[in-house]
């Protein structure tokens, strides 16, 4: 069994910025990526950003050039450092982890962390 801590959500003002973390609560595990989706009101869970164990990244157009997502492979730790918030950022922010298994994939989810970017 694997859980993902999230920490770092808040409420900050238009153009500023904030920096999630996301430990994993196993080390003994590999996690071919890592990263993070959002999900607005009325809205469907979308991706925000990965990263691969060989750090690979990927990114909403949305977010391209705002946001940047590191790891740490050690500590299976995923970080989301937002710049240059603005109001449609707000979102209930979740961790993946995805792990390659014999027959396919497994994601696990943290339990959301709540952004809100509002003056």
């Amino acid at each position: 069994q694997v859980q993902l801590v999230e920490s770092g959500g808040g409420l900050v003002q238009p153009g500023g910025s904030l920096r999630l973390s996301c430990a994993a609560s196993r080390t003994d595990l590999s996690f071919n990526a890592m990263g993070w989706y959002r999900q607005a009101p009325g809205k469907l869970r979308e991706l925000v950003a990965s990263i691969t164990s060989g750090d690979s990244t990927n990114y909403a157009d949305s977010v391209k050039g705002r946001f940047t997502v590191s790891r740490d492979n050690a500590k299976n730790t995923v970080y989301l450092q937002m710049n240059s918030l603005k109001p449609e950022d707000t979102a209930v922010y979740y961790c993946n982890a995805r792990q390659l298994i014999l027959g396919g994939l497994r994601d696990y989810w943290g339990q959301g962390t709540q952004v809100t970017v509002s003056s």
